[in-house]
C-alpha cells in the first residue's frame, strides 16, 4: 500500500462508530439555563456504511433527512447507504486535505493542517454557507435528522458545537462532547495507526494520529477565527452564516424539551 493510498484509507475511519444523539448519549444535556434539550431529533455520525441492521435501527429513529457534508470526491468515493424514509441532502464543506495527509512528515504539520482545516469552517465562503442551509433546514424542517462526514470529528463536530451552542449548553460540556469522538472512534483509530506502522513505520503513528483525533486546541482555532472575524460565535452565526435572530430562536426553542 503506497502513501497515498494509505492517507486515503486514514482519512475515511469506516463504519458508523461515532454515530450518537446530539442531545447527549444516554441522558440530555441541560442548557446553562436548566432546561434540557431534546433528544431524538438530532443524531451525527461518520460516514454510512451500513449493514443492514444498522440501516433498520436508524430508519426506526424516525431520521427524515440526512445531510452529508463530505466534499464530493468523498461521497463518489464511498456514498452513504440510503436509509427508508430518509432524504438524502449534500451540504458541500471541504475536509483534510488529502495531498496534505498523504505527505505528512513531522506532527507539527499534522496539527498545522488540522488548524487550517478549522479556520476553514470561518473563512471559507462554502463551508459558511453548508453550516447555514444544515441549520436552516434542521430549523425549519419538521422529524428527526442525521448529519455526518467522513469521520464525523471535524465538519460534524463544529456543526454540533454550534447546535449545542445556540440550545444554550455551556462551552465545557460542548467542549467534552466534542472529544467523544476520541472514545468513540478508538477501536478504528488504533486499526489504522497500525497500518501506519506496518507500511510507513512506527515512527510515523505519532504524525498521523494528528489528524485523527478529535483536539481541543483545534476547536479553538475555529472559534478564535470566529471570534477574529466576526466577535464571537453569535457573530458568526448572525453575520458569517447569515442566520436571522427569528431563525436562531427558532432553532433554540426546537433543540430544548
Amino acid at each position: 500500500m503506497s502513501e497515498a493510498e494509505l492517507g486515503e484509507e486514514l482519512v475515511r475511519l469506516a463504519s458508523a462508530d461515532n454515530f450518537r444523539d446530539v442531545a447527549g448519549i444516554d441522558t440530555a444535556y441541560v442548557a446553562a439555563d436548566g432546561v434540557p434539550l431534546r433528544r431524538g431529533l438530532l443524531f451525527r455520525s461518520n460516514e454510512l456504511q451500513l449493514s443492514a441492521a444498522d440501516v433498520e435501527s436508524i430508519a426506526a429513529l424516525g431520521v427524515t433527512a440526512v445531510y452529508d457534508l463530505r466534499h464530493d470526491h468523498e461521497v463518489e468515493a464511498h456514498p452513504d447507504v440510503p436509509i427508508p424514509g430518509a432524504q438524502w441532502h449534500h451540504l458541500e464543506v471541504k475536509g483534510i486535505p488529502m495531498d496534505a495527509v498523504s505527505n505528512l512528515e513531522t506532527r507539527e504539520a499534522g496539527t498545522e493542517v488540522m488548524h487550517e482545516v478549522y479556520r476553514s469552517f470561518v473563512d471559507k465562503p462554502g463551508a459558511r454557507a453548508a453550516f447555514a442551509e444544515l441549520l436552516t433546514r434542521v430549523a425549519e424542517t419538521d422529524g428527526a435528522h442525521l448529519f455526518h462526514c467522513t469521520a464525523g470529528k471535524d465538519r460534524t463536530g463544529w456543526a454540533a458545537a454550534l447546535l449545542l451552542h445556540v440550545a444554550g449548553v455551556d462551552d465545557e460540556t460542548i467542549l467534552a462532547d466534542y472529544l467523544l469522538t476520541n472514545d468513540f472512534s478508538s477501536g478504528t483509530r488504533e486499526k489504522y495507526l497500525g497500518m501506519v506502522a506496518e507500511h510507513l513505520g512506527a515512527d510515523k503513528v505519532e504524525v498521523y494520529e494528528r489528524v485523527m483525533v478529535a483536539d481541543a486546541d483545534y476547536l479553538q482555532t475555529a472559534y478564535a477565527a470566529a471570534t477574529a472575524e466576526y466577535g464571537d460565535v453569535d457573530g458568526y452565526l448572525r453575520q458569517g452564516l447569515g442566520l436571522s435572530d427569528e431563525l436562531l430562536e427558532r432553532l433554540r426553542e426546537k433543540l430544548r424539551t
